[in-house]
């Protein structure tokens, strides 16, 4: 039975299913070209985890190193985009906010690498928006 506090998600061929205990400790829109590449999408909307809260089911992730210490995860049979981990934070794993099942419980808090942006891209939302990364200021 699925928790309160609980969130589920998974890929797009059924695959590789995921459950979450507890909330995200932060979530962002990114718009750097590596996500944009690897989403296939002109952004990626990644909600952020410490690694105990998340259960791997079913098939394994794959893992592709998109950088020295950045590895991508995703869906061998579909290929959906699921996961990224940064190799010197090795206790936190980000995941894509479009694979939950109901991806209305995690709302992103801010934006990064707008200066990526595709320019015909309009952001209507409030939340905080930097150039690069969050710790370059906005």
């Amino acid at each position: 039975m699925k928790q309160q506090n609980e969130l589920q998600g998974g890929c797009l061929c059924g695959a590789i299913r995921y459950r979450l205990e507890g909330e995200p400790f932060d979530a962002d829109h990114c718009y750097c070209s590596q996500c944009r590449k690897s989403t296939g999408a002109v952004v990626g909307s990644w909600m952020d985890f410490r690694l105990e809260q998340l259960t791997w089911q079913g098939e394994a992730v794959r893992e592709y190193a998109s950088s020295a210490k950045i590895c991508r995860g995703f869906c061998p049979n579909c290929g959906t985009s699921l996961s990224y981990r940064s190799l010197d934070h090795p206790e936190f794993i980000s995941l894509s906010i479009a694979s939950l099942d109901d991806p209305d419980r995690v709302a992103p808090r801010y934006h990064i690498y707008c200066a990526d942006k595709p320019a015909w891209l309009q952001i209507t939302d409030d939340c905080p928006r930097y150039p690069g990364n969050r710790s370059q200021g906005g």
